[in-house]
């Protein structure tokens, strides 16, 4: 009999630490997310509006990387296609990356460039290795 409710105890306490680390998310995804995040994005521009959207992403960028959080904001056209561009931010955890989504100069690229990107695609990265040459 005491040895059934021991293993009872145990099962009890299985469960009781299984459903405490399931139930806490946020603390998993905090721990998934340390370190810089890359975020690569794709984007096809209305070709009337390329110009436009130029000086837009151009002035975004330029606000971007003087944000604490922001290491890189790299804005780049496809050679074969001149109405595609890539975007490639690199900011120091999650929480640079979101409060970046805060800021008045991103609200401002947010507004001006609404309908004038044509396609998305938003390929979130964590970095494994950066190489950067020292100039």
């Amino acid at each position: 009999m005491l040895t059934s409710y021991r293993n009872a105890a145990a099962t009890l306490a299985l469960v009781v630490a299984a459903g405490a680390f399931l139930a806490t998310p946020s603390t998993r995804v905090s721990a998934q997310t340390e370190g810089p995040i890359v975020n690569a994005i794709d984007l096809d521009i209305a070709p009337a509006e390329m110009e436009k959207y130029l000086e837009a992403i151009k002035e975004n960028a330029a606000a971007s990387v003087k944000e604490p959080g922001c290491r890189e904001f790299n804005v780049m056209v496809l050679a074969a296609n001149p109405n595609h561009v890539f975007l490639f931010e690199v900011y120091d955890n999650d929480a640079a990356a979101q409060a970046h989504r805060t800021t008045d100069h991103f609200k401002k690229y947010a507004a001006t460039t609404a309908n004038m990107v044509t396609a998305r695609n938003v390929r979130p990265m964590k970095s494994i290795a950066f190489n950067l040459k020292a100039h």
